[in-house]
C-alpha cells in the first residue's frame, strides 16, 4: 500500500489513465474525495509535472470543471510492437495512449537487423526525451519466457535476447503481443469492467490470454497463453513450433491455403484477408472450415477457463463474421451443456491493430505508476 504522501496522487493518476479526458470533479466523485482534497492533490501533481488541467467544455453556468491530462513535460514510456511483417515504436504519456513515432517493415527474416533497427529507434526517442523516459514495453509475436524470446516460429527466429533494446537503467517489459493485446482490451477495450476476460486473436496462428483483474495469467515462467498450440487440430499435422496437432494450422491463412490447395503463403495474414473477401464456393468452404475450428477451440477455452467475456482480435472477428453459421454451430456444440443457455458474450476487440501497442504501453506504465518510481521522479524535479 502506498504511503499517505502518494496514495491520493496514485489514485488520481490511475483514474486519469483509466478514463482519458476525465474531469477533476468526476475523479473526486469516483474516489470519494472532497473538493479541497482533489484540488490539493492535483496542484501537487501539476508541480511535479505529472498532470495538467484545462477547462472542460460546459454548457452550464458557473466555474467550469477541468479536464485532467498528462503534463507535456511529464514522464513517458516507449512502446514497441514487433509483428510478423513489421515493427512500430510509439511514445505514451501517463494516460497510456501511444503515438507512433517510428516503424518499418522487416528488412530481412533474420533478427539481427530488425533488433538493431528497433534499438536505434528507442535510442533516438530516449536521446530526445532523456530522463522523461521511465520505462520501455515491448510486444513481440513470439513465445516469451522470463522476459526473453524463446521461440518465434512465425517470425522464423531462433531464441533471441531482446534485453539490449532498453536504455541502461530504464525498466524493460517484454511480453507476447497477443497477451498484451488482451491486457489492453481488458483494461480499456471491449472487456473493460470484466473481472475475468478471455482474449483470442488470429494473426499468423492463434494467440491470446486470460486476464484476471487487469493482469494476464502468464504461468510459471511467463510463457502462458499459447492457445494456438493446444492440441485442437489435426494430430497428423506438424506445427512449426515442433508439436503435433496444434490449433494454429487449422485456423489462420496457412489453413485456408491448405484447404484451397495453394502453397503456404509468405504472408498468411494478408492471404487470409484476401480469401475472406472472396465469394467463390471454394473460398467459402475453406473459410467455413477455419471458422468451425475457431469456434470449437474457443468453446474449449471457455469450458476450461470460465471467462465473463471473450474478445476477438485480429482476424478472429472477420473470420467469425464471414461464416457465422459454421462458427456458431461449432462454438455451441463445443460448450458443456450447462453453459449453452448463457454463454459468455463474444465481442469484437475494440482497439484494432493497435491493441498490442496499447498493452505494451500499459505494462510499461505499471512500472512507472508506483511509489518508488514517482519518488524518483520527484527527486529529479527537485521536489
Amino acid at each position: 500500500m502506498a504511503s499517505p504522501r502518494w496514495q491520493g496522487a496514485l489514485a488520481v493518476l490511475a483514474e486519469m489513465r483509466r478514463t482519458p479526458g476525465t474531469t477533476r470533479a468526476a475523479v473526486a466523485h469516483r474516489l470519494g474525495l472532497s473538493s479541497g482534497s482533489a484540488t490539493d492533490i492535483t496542484a501537487r501533481l501539476r508541480e511535479l509535472a505529472l498532470m495538467t488541467e484545462t477547462p472542460a467544455a460546459t454548457a452550464g453556468r458557473g466555474r467550469p470543471s477541468t479536464v485532467l491530462a498528462p503534463h507535456p513535460d511529464g514522464p513517458v514510456v516507449i512502446a514497441v510492437d514487433l509483428r510478423h511483417a513489421d515493427w512500430s515504436c510509439a511514445v505514451a504519456g501517463l494516460d497510456g495512449r501511444p503515438t507512433v513515432v517510428d516503424g518499418a517493415p522487416h528488412a530481412t527474416r533474420t533478427p539481427e537487423q530488425t533488433v538493431a533497427a528497433v534499438r536505434r529507434a528507442i535510442r533516438r526517442v530516449h536521446g530526445r526525451l532523456g530522463e522523461r523516459v521511465r520505462a520501455v514495453g515491448v510486444a513481440v509475436a513470439a513465445t516469451v519466457q522470463d522476459g526473453r524470446v524463446v521461440q518465434a516460429a512465425t517470425l522464423g527466429w531462433d531464441p533471441v535476447d531482446l534485453t539490449p533494446l532498453g536504455p541502461p537503467g530504464v525498466p524493460l517489459r517484454i511480453d507476447n503481443d497477443a497477451t498484451l493485446a488482451g491486457v489492453a482490451e481488458a483494461r480499456d477495450g471491449a472487456a473493460a469492467g470484466a473481472g475475468t476476460a478471455l482474449h483470442v486473436t488470429v494473426e499468423v496462428g492463434v494467440g491470446g490470454t486470460l486476464v484476471v483483474d487487469g493482469q494476464p495469467v502468464r504461468g510459471a515462467t511467463g510463457a502462458g497463453g499459447e492457445f494456438g498450440h493446444l492440441p485442437f487440430g489435426d494430430p497428423a499435422l506438424r506445427c512449426p513450433c515442433g508439436a503435433l496437432g496444434c490449433w494454429d494450422p487449422t485456423v489462420d491463412g496457412r489453413a485456408l491455403a491448405r484447404r484451397l490447395g495453394a502453397p503456404p503463403p509468405l504472408d498468411p495474414r494478408t492471404y487470409a484477408a484476401t480469401v475472406l473477401g472472396r465469394r467463390d464456393a471454394a473460398a467459402l468452404a475453406a473459410v467455413e472450415g477455419s471458422a468451425s475450428s475457431l469456434g470449437r477451440g474457443i468453446a474449449g477455452l471457455v469450458n476450461a477457463l470460465d471467462p465473463q467475456v471473450v474478445t476477438l482480435g485480429g482476424l478472429a472477428q472477420p473470420l467469425r463474421a464471414a461464416a457465422p453459421g459454421a462458427f456458431a454451430e461449432a462454438f455451441t456444440d463445443g460448450l458443456m451443456a450447462f453453459r449453452r443457455a448463457a454463454p459468455p458474450p463474444l465481442r469484437a476487440a475494440a482497439l484494432g491493430d493497435g491493441a498490442a501497442l496499447h498493452g505494451a504501453a500499459a505494462t510499461a506504465l505499471d512500472a512507472v505508476l508506483t511509489e518508488e518510481s514517482l519518488t524518483t521522479w520527484a527527486r529529479l524535479r527537485g521536489r
